[in-house]
């Protein structure tokens, strides 16, 4: 049977929209990252070996596009002052659907570098494999358990901090 790239492509969107929103922090700008994704992976799907996971190799898309964005959107962007923040800009009203502990973890993992945040996503959200994890960054795998170390503490440091502890001790 021959492999049906449209198919398991499909199959995957959840994953995607899921780690876009990790890296955005925001569901439109994720929804429009992973049809970013969804769109070059349909167009260099001539490059995708079938011998490999489909799902690392749409990370790695997904993520090489969000780099590339947040660098070309660096470039054109400045820092509002204070002083011109209209009333109600730069602030967020809270999502009473959302449970407490969550919005805890969300705004904690928020805190992380990006580098962190991602290799946290993707090894104990998206279960990849760190070796995985290492070819979608495009890193060694010693920097991804290093930095999913460094993670993981952080996170529970930042926990701590709030009188919170959501996460266990695994030794």
């Amino acid at each position: 049977m021959a492999y049906d790239f449209r198919t398991n492509l499909i199959a995957e969107i959840p994953h995607l929209r899921r780690f876009a929103r990790s890296l955005c922090g925001d569901a439109s700008l994720a929804d429009d990252l992973v049809q970013d994704c969804i769109e070059r992976a349909l167009k260099k799907n001539h490059l995708y070996d079938v011998t490999k996971p489909l799902r690392a190799w749409l990370y790695a898309v997904l993520r090489n596009i969000h780099v590339s964005n947040w660098r070309s959107n660096a470039k054109h962007q400045y820092a509002k002052n204070i002083d011109d923040l209209h009333a109600g800009e730069g602030s967020t009203r809270a999502d009473q659907e959302d449970s407490f502990s969550t919005n805890l973890i969300t705004e904690a993992l928020d805190k992380l570098p990006a580098q962190q945040r991602e290799v946290l996503v993707l090894i104990s959200l998206e279960e990849v494999s760190y070796k995985d994890a290492a070819e979608i960054i495009g890193v060694p795998i010693g920097t991804i358990m290093s930095r999913l170390s460094r993670a993981r503490s952080t996170l529970q440091n930042i926990l701590e901090e709030r009188g919170t502890t959501f996460l266990r001790r695994v030794k």
